[in-house]
């Protein structure tokens, strides 16, 4: 059986393929840092998009993007703000913030599923 953390990289990378065959290109795999960590960062068109990426093997535990709360938001949106601080992207650059729920053989992409949070 694999653990937790084994699990989580690969629905990451099954997400991250999902994502690169709709359009996105993925530009960071997660990225961490003192605010804390983005599962994935991509563009899609002229977006900079920061995904959330939740996992559910069964539905005992609710849907999978319910698991990003308030606190998940703003930790994402500090990170957020650091990776484009440190990689040139100015202030007034599109962002969005997106998560991926993944469960069994479905995966479904919530656009815009919270606005920044400083």
């Amino acid at each position: 059986m694999k653990n937790r953390r084994a699990v989580g990289t690969e629905q990451e990378r099954r997400a991250a393929a999902y994502l690169m065959e709709n359009g996105y290109e993925i530009l960071a795999y997660n990225f961490r840092c003192r605010f804390g960590e983005i599962d994935l960062i991509a563009k899609d068109g002229e977006y900079l998009v920061f995904l959330e990426v939740k996992y559910r093997a069964g539905d005992t535990a609710g849907e999978p993007q319910e698991a990003v709360d308030r606190r998940k938001q703003k930790r994402i949106c500090r990170s957020a703000l650091y990776y484009c601080t440190v990689n040139g992207y100015a202030a007034d650059w599109p962002c969005r913030f997106d998560v991926v729920a993944v469960k069994r053989d479905e995966i479904t992409v919530f656009k815009n599923a919270f606005l920044f949070l400083a």
